[in-house]
């Protein structure tokens, strides 16, 4: 199969057409946190180990939904710095807007830590605020909302998709599937209802797997949205058939230490072993 190992990162200009989401929106703030921006992309470039990918070849031409492991923050910097193409990323909107990064921060990824340490990671979690509002607002990300603000999600989505560009998803959430993934949250599929709705065309899902420990991301054979389906009968199949190819994707891999969704003590990592899957 063929690899890659493209240095990409979001400059300040690729957002496009796509409303602040957070921060310091004047034009001389926006100025400062793209100046910041590039001096982290810099660091992060130099010290971020290199990933190689495998299964490029399985990309579609134009638009994709790619649906892949989120291994904490593993995922979406390996996706912005080496995913192949034209590509945005879908986060959590709290982590582009000063007054809600502490709070998600928080209770997403801290919330688990034994209760001693519990004033540390909070302190924490107001030390990260301004460098999570000028990553995630210069990045090429689309904001993630879970209330009113979901339409302008599926939106910039739907528009970013039109442009030919792929979309990376991370839809995992705090129920445990097998030692490799853990439950999709499973609205991210009416994307795809939305876009056939608009062009008449069937949207690819397209798995990842990343393995950061093997510095390592494989892209699988794509699953294809259904039209004909009912919507929730279509969430489960592709949020199942999905999470199965990844699961795949990790078994076919050199034996590794999983980085999982939450960030759990290390020392219970599991391991790619497919007789751990139950």
């Amino acid at each position: 199969m063929p690899e890659y190992n493209t240095y990409r990162f979001a400059s300040s200009g690729r957002r496009g057409n796509l409303p602040p989401a957070g921060g310091d929106r004047t034009s001389m703030g926006k100025k400062i946190s793209a100046f910041f921006y590039k001096i982290l992309k810099f660091f992060v470039l130099l010290l971020y180990p290199k990933i190689r990918v495998t299964g490029a070849e399985n990309l579609p031409e134009g638009p994709a939904l790619v649906v892949g492991n989120h291994s904490q923050l593993h995922g979406p910097i390996a996706g912005e710095l080496y995913f192949p193409g034209d590509h945005w990323i879908w986060c959590a909107g709290q982590m582009m807007h000063w007054k809600e990064v502490h709070a998600y921060a928080f209770e997403d990824f801290w919330s688990f830590k034994p209760w001693f340490s519990r004033w540390y990671y909070k302190l924490c979690s107001y030390l990260i605020t301004p460098l999570a509002v000028c990553i995630f607002n210069n990045a090429h990300t689309i904001p993630v909302y879970h209330d009113a603000r979901l339409l302008s999600t599926f939106r910039l989505t739907l528009a970013r998709l039109e442009e030919g560009a792929k979309v990376i998803i991370f839809p995992e959430h705090n129920v445990k599937h097998n030692n490799i993934v853990y439950e999709f949250q499973d609205k991210f599929v009416d994307t795809a209802r939305m876009y056939y709705k608009k062009t008449g065309q069937a949207l690819p899902f397209v798995p990842l797997y990343l393995a950061p420990k093997l510095k390592t991301m494989v892209i699988g054979e794509p699953l294809f949205f259904d039209p004909a389906r009912p919507i929730q009968e279509e969430r489960e199949r592709l949020c199942a058939g999905l999470m199965d190819r990844i699961s795949g994707l990790a078994y076919g891999l050199p034996e590794h230490t999983v980085v999982p969704y939450r960030n759990i003590p290390k020392k219970n990592y599991p391991k790619n072993d497919r007789g751990m899957s139950v």
